[in-house]
């Protein structure tokens, strides 16, 4: 693997991204939103697992049929986002292992305990909605993650089987710096983290 990224770049993806709450009358092309998933989807995951499913939602007749799920505090920067991604759960993830493990054959040990398939999907989706904001920040875009929404109601209007569950939500575009909060601080190493 190559060296460190340089300054510019690292500006990029931590020191200088912001979550943005504003945006831009600037469209996201689907062939963007492809690129993005392309990326992503490179990152690691237990078993190469790959259970999270993104839902880019961008038509305003998406964007209505999302707005009764959202807190009152995230519905206008929402609507005005160009892209929401409903980052989602695929609780029967273990169904592609074949394709996607083939070391051996790891369905019958999710298969048979809900539970355990729950906290691997659970924990290795969210580890994708971390690389979906990474790789929207290195193709020019910006990224505001929430909370703050209603996921039942979510998961009812857009996963109504039941196999997709909602984790969080990302507004992606073109931020305008005039919606930026002040930068809020950060737990300096000795408060975080330990060396053992």
């Amino acid at each position: 693997m190559a060296g460190p990224l340089n300054s510019d770049t690292l500006d990029t993806l931590f020191f200088k991204a912001r979550t943005h709450n504003a945006w831009q009358a600037r469209e996201v092309s689907d062939e963007l939103l492809m690129q993005l998933y392309e990326m992503l989807r490179m990152g690691p995951t237990a078993m190469n697992a790959l259970p999270g499913r993104f839902y880019f939602i961008k038509s305003p007749e998406a964007k209505e049929r999302l707005r009764p799920a959202l807190s009152e505090g995230n519905i206008e920067k929402t609507m005005q986002a160009p892209v929401t991604v409903i980052v989602a759960t695929d609780i029967r993830f273990f169904e592609h292992l074949g394709e996607l493990f083939p070391a051996y054959d790891a369905r019958p040990m999710y298969q048979a305990n809900p539970d355990k398939a729950w906290e691997a999907a659970y924990r290795n989706a969210t580890l994708q909605g971390g690389y979906l904001i990474l790789a929207a920040r290195a193709l020019g875009l910006d990224a505001g993650p929430m909370s703050g929404f209603d996921n039942a109601r979510v998961d009812a209007e857009f996963f109504p089987d039941g196999r997709f569950r909602s984790n969080f939500l990302v507004n992606l575009g073109y931020g305008d710096a005039a919606g930026l909060y002040p930068r809020g601080p950060r737990l300096v190493f000795e408060q975080a983290c330990g060396i053992l």
